[in-house]
């Protein structure tokens, strides 16, 4: 397994060495937990480190706990700087996501799987629309992400959705109304973070078991970036709307070096995509025709 590693890690600094991204979001801002941010259930299992610009979540077989953003946003750039369970995970489910509050809800989701000592971690990406999911991507990560933080991103506006691992695109839901595909753009969202056990489907659809002998499981936070529009839940636009950073036109697709990036994302650690699943999806989704990054080979499955 060390050697699978050392050449997963020299073939992710080949794929990336190759030249600087076009345009970018902005650099998130480190401030601490509470500028930005609240606890939302099991309070006594969140540690505060150095002054709250820092905190661990703590999973044990009694509860797991999470925390909420204190606004709702419609639009804008979110990121947070995540370490990951170590060691033996399976049967964890570590979740960054955006959430709207009414019963056909929209989502933006992050979700990482825990995994058995040694096995590289997947990171699940979701998009709900009108209360329906169903759009699941999975990718191995090419690094560890319990040795160190990495930062984990989404970019939204009415154009596209882009999910980063730190600086690198690894996912793209484009706004496809024009097909009658839903898309979100009138539900304000909060953002929620969580540490929570989910081992009747998490790891290897269910087979691998928490072992609650390796508690308490711990992911730690820092970074806590929001950059949005905030607004009330009951509000359908901002009021700066195509005002923001985030609007402007070199922000409404990828360049063709990120387009470049991504496809090879998708090529070398894509285990799972629902566009491709034509057990699930005997006719292709039709947002899945503006997903220009779509596999050559048909994926994996996990």
């Amino acid at each position: 397994m060390g050697f699978k590693w050392m050449m997963m890690l020299l073939v992710c600094v080949l794929l990336f060495i190759g030249g600087a991204m076009g345009v970018k979001p902005k650099k998130p801002v480190n401030v601490p937990f509470g500028k930005n941010y609240e606890p939302s259930w099991a309070l006594d299992h969140i540690k505060y480190l150095n002054g709250g610009s820092e905190i661990q979540l703590h999973l044990d077989n009694r509860t797991g706990t999470g925390f909420q953003s204190k606004g709702s946003y419609l639009f804008g750039h979110f990121a947070m700087h995540i370490k990951m369970v170590a060691g033996d995970s399976a049967g964890t489910v570590t979740a960054f996501y955006l959430s709207s509050q009414n019963n056909e809800h929209d989502e933006i989701d992050f979700e990482f799987l825990g995994n058995k000592t040694g096995e590289p971690y997947i990171l699940q990406t979701n998009v709900y629309t009108g209360g329906k999911g169903d759009k699941e991507q999975r990718i191995y990560l090419w690094f560890d992400p319990t040795k160190d933080y990495h930062t984990y991103s989404v970019l939204w506006n009415l154009h596209q959705i882009v999910f980063f691992v730190d600086e690198y695109p690894i996912r793209v839901f484009k706004n496809s109304k024009d097909l009658g595909v839903k898309f979100p753009f009138d539900q304000p969202m909060k953002i929620y973070s969580s540490l929570w056990e989910a081992d009747d489907w998490a790891t290897r659809g269910g087979l691998e078991k928490i072992d609650w002998s390796n508690a308490p499981f711990v992911a730690s936070y820092r970074g806590f970036h929001i950059d949005g529009c905030e607004s009330s839940a009951n509000d359908k636009y901002c009021a700066t709307q195509g005002k923001n950073w985030w609007d402007q036109k070199e922000f409404q697709d990828l360049d063709k070096t990120q387009w470049r990036l991504l496809r090879r994302v998708r090529d070398k650690y894509t285990i799972y995509n629902y566009c491709t699943d034509r057990k699930r999806y005997p006719t292709m989704p039709p947002e899945c025709s503006r997903d220009r990054d779509v596999p050559r080979k048909s994926s994996k499955k996990n």
